[in-house]
């Protein structure tokens, strides 16, 4: 493969989030290798929320096959097509739905996490909105009309959207710091854009705004948000929320569906058109999807519209619907992210190639007589342990490799969202809960299909941080 020179501090980057099983936050483009059929799907999706439209997909992988790399690699691709984008991971203090602060504190994550392509790493809400408010004085001036007049004028269309007249006001707030040079009022409205505010009173104080982001409107402000970068000039706004996994291990059935709830009201207005330069990623495990007494199938409106469709069988595929697999990693895929990681921690330069060709085709054996296929199926773990390889290759340049590679030692990872609990109050029982239309249902939904994981209660910890490649 031709080699390109690799940063100090890209190479130093990866290599380090690879040894800690995490996903690297920069120079992934050095180890992309397969899917490009998936990045083709969301490619689509992209250009779609920037035509105007919307977009969600559920990215489903088995633990540890590549999901969490996936959403960043999606993300930096958006990124550099002008959307803005927002991520977060739900956790028991994060979710979709709750009344106890915890969308509010969902929102807050995801707002400190926005990026641009100009400040890919977050903290970009500030940026948003003075290139925002650099779009309405050029206007102003090419108009002849007041500043403040043209700022209003182009925040005009948000007024339709719920939310939209406060909204508008706390933009309106921004500018009048920025004229006068007020810090203290833009920094509050910015706060505010961010969901940081908790009380209304605080909020009333700061901004003269008698509305907050909070549980009950965090999706509202989510759509506002999409129409607001438009108007600064970004082509749109992508949402990607990873870990959906702690909502399958809510242990209060009330609680979970009324999550699912939410996730509905997304699924609904994406597929009918209602949102605008608005696109959603989800990340979740095959339970989290298909597991009848607690994923998604237990809803029966999810399961309905997330049915995959039934000709995509026997080696036939299907991208365009919301559920987007992630297809295992091949052997020769497998080979080529060996030969990638091997460059990289030559810095590019093949001459400090640490291991022959056959140094790789010999650890896949190794990997393939330990622990089987699962080695680039699911291939985190033995990512881990080919780089660790490398680092003891390079700091020991004596070292025989050939001895080194049988000496991997190497098991099957087990997911621990799968490790069972005994019943706790609430799995099965929560009174009646909220279902399409405002109406209810009982807590309890008979389980339909097949479940993957039933009878196994999900653990309360564990994390999902996977990790593979991929390439266009």
């Amino acid at each position: 493969m031709s080699s390109t020179t690799i940063r100090p501090r890209e190479r130093d980057a990866i290599i380090q989030a690879l040894r800690a099983g995490v996903v690297p936050r920069v120079g992934q483009r050095h180890v992309q290798v397969g899917r490009a059929a998936e990045v083709r799907a969301l490619l689509a999706d992209i250009d779609r929320i920037a035509d105007g439209g919307s977009a969600v997909r559920f990215v489903i992988g088995e633990y540890g096959s590549g999901k969490t790399f996936f959403l960043h690699l999606v993300r930096s691709i958006a990124m550099e097509r002008k959307l803005v984008t927002v991520h977060a991971d739900l956790a028991p203090d994060r979710r979709l739905h709750a009344t106890g602060g915890q969308a509010r504190s969902l929102f807050a994550e995801m707002m400190r996490n926005i990026a641009t392509r100009a400040k890919p790493d977050g903290g970009a809400m500030a940026s948003v909105v003075e290139r925002f408010v650099s779009h309405a004085l050029a206007e102003a001036r090419d108009a002849g009309t007041a500043p403040d007049a043209a700022i209003r004028r182009r925040l005009e269309e948000l007024s339709d959207l719920v939310g939209g007249y406060d909204f508008a006001e706390v933009i309106a707030a921004y500018w009048r710091g920025h004229d006068t040079g007020d810090e203290q009022l833009k920094t509050a409205a910015v706060r505010w854009l961010r969901g940081e505010f908790t009380t209304r009173t605080d909020a009333r104080a700061a901004l003269g705004i008698r509305t907050i982001v909070d549980d009950a409107n965090f999706y509202d402000q989510l759509k506002l948000l999409s129409r607001f970068v438009r108007l600064a000039g970004f082509a749109g706004l992508l949402v990607s929320l990873d870990e959906m996994v702690n909502l399958y291990k809510l242990a209060n059935t009330q609680a979970r569906n009324a999550n699912y709830e939410q996730i509905l009201r997304i699924l609904n207005d994406s597929l009918q058109g209602s949102a605008a330069y608005l696109g959603f990623v989800f990340g979740g495990t095959p339970d989290f999807l298909m597991d009848t007494r607690r994923g998604l199938y237990s809803y029966p409106a999810l399961e309905s519209r997330l049915a995959e469709n039934a000709y995509a069988t026997d080696g036939l595929i299907d991208h365009s619907g919301p559920v987007l697999r992630l297809a295992n990693l091949s052997q020769e895929d497998f080979y080529l992210l060996l030969t990638r990681l091997r460059n990289v921690f030559a810095a590019g330069d093949e001459a400090a190639y640490l291991l022959p060709d056959e140094a790789l085709t010999a650890f896949m054996s190794h990997c393939s007589t330990r622990i089987g296929e699962a080695y680039f199926r699911t291939p985190r773990t033995t990512i881990k342990a080919f780089v660790d390889l490398l680092a003891v290759l390079e700091q020991n340049p004596g070292a025989n490799w050939t001895r080194l590679v049988g000496e991997v030692p190497l098991a099957p990872e087990a997911n621990p969202d799968l490790l069972p609990l005994p019943d706790q109050p609430g799995d099965d029982d929560g009174g009646p809960v909220p279902w399409a239309g405002g109406a209810t249902r009982p807590a309890a939904v008979p389980s339909r299909g097949t479940a993957l994981g039933r009878g196994h209660p999900p653990a309360t910890t564990g994390q999902d941080d996977d990790l593979a490649t991929f390439t266009l």
